[in-house]
């Protein structure tokens, strides 16, 4: 991107937030997220407005502003960082150039398969908001929370159930040297594709299955150019709502303490929804095409996997360096006790 590009960007966001009305006595905090409206993120946006705006009696608005409106979602997170929106929610995949120690929720079975106890790692983990959060803090910004939208879904066009099904078996995935090696130890081919090629590359075969949430694999319909949806418990998708160091750094404690309580009380209200987004959307899926076959790996299958991607830390080693093997040492201590 030029110079004269961007500033011509950074120029066009500024003047459509100034665009926002304000009373003489109120503060808008504005709060981007990755996704559309009607998204899981978007729920989760939407509540954190209700109760705030309820509990300040209006005198904080908060503006949400979906996927696109303020630009990619790496770019939301450089305007919280520069104090020019107040809010993010992005998924971790998107913060590798930013904060390349938050990596290491993409390595496969670091969480446990269990709901309830991935949101009490991710909402009260001593290592997220501790040591992690200060390497967020060098970047500029601050982690309020994090929580899943619910575990990664392999859809493929045959059965998968050990590494050696993966074998000539092309999966497609974000270009990540994590996921990269990921896929390559867990048996498959990684074929890196962008996101709006995906559905055409699985009709036409050019790859033979991807990974996604429940969720988008109902939306963007790749369940009808597959056979299987396989659960295998490798990852789940987690996201994390960024502020501005700076900014929050500047309201006052009972602000800032408003902004964590109230996020750390809508941990329930957040679960509830991604269990609700996901079943539902699991639902349309079966109703649209009965004969797809729904595997959920046992205990004893997913173990074989789990030590076939052992090596795959080395990646995340590489791009976090040895500050990287510190947190992933403290978290898999910390998560070993929940």
């Amino acid at each position: 991107m030029s110079f004269s590009t961007a500033f011509a960007r950074a120029a066009a966001t500024a003047a459509m937030l100034l665009l926002v009305p304000l009373s003489a006595a109120s503060e808008d905090w504005k709060f981007a997220i990755e996704e559309i409206p009607g998204s899981i993120m978007d729920a989760y946006a939407l509540e954190f407005k209700s109760r705030i705006e309820a509990a300040t009696d209006g005198e904080v608005t908060v503006t949400v502003y979906p996927m696109g409106t303020l630009g990619t979602p790496t770019e939301t997170v450089e305007q919280a960082a520069d104090g020019i929106i107040q809010f993010a929610n992005v998924s971790i995949g998107n913060l590798g150039t930013i904060v390349p120690e938050s990596q290491v929720f993409l390595l496969p079975y670091l969480l446990p398969s269990d709901s309830a106890t991935i949101s009490k790692i991710l909402s009260g983990s001593e290592t997220i908001y501790g040591e992690m959060n200060m390497d967020f803090q060098r970047r500029g910004l601050e982690v309020i929370t994090m929580y899943s939208e619910g575990p990664q879904v392999w859809t493929t066009n045959r059965e998968i159930r050990n590494p050696d099904d993966f074998s000539n078996f092309k999966m497609r995935v974000m270009v990540s040297p994590i996921l990269l090696e990921t896929y390559k130890n867990l048996g498959a081919s990684p074929t890196p594709l962008p996101f709006g090629e995906v559905f055409g590359a699985l009709q036409l075969g050019a790859v033979d299955g991807q990974v996604n949430p429940v969720p988008t694999i109902e939306e963007m319909k790749f369940y009808e150019v597959t056979s299987h949806l396989i659960w295998a418990g490798e990852q789940e998708l987690v996201t994390t709502v960024l502020a501005g160091a700076d900014w929050f750094a500047t309201l006052s404690p009972d602000r800032q303490s408003l902004v964590r309580d109230t996020m750390a009380g809508m941990t329930d209200f957040i679960d509830g929804i991604v269990a609700d987004f996901n079943q539902s959307r699991l639902d349309l899926i079966t109703a649209a095409k009965p004969d797809i076959n729904l595997v959920v790996l046992t205990e004893e299958e997913r173990d074989v996997f789990r030590a076939s991607s052992v090596d795959t830390a080395d990646a995340y080693l590489d791009t976090a360096g040895s500050r990287g093997e510190e947190l992933l040492e403290a978290l898999k201590a910390e998560i070993a006790t929940f």
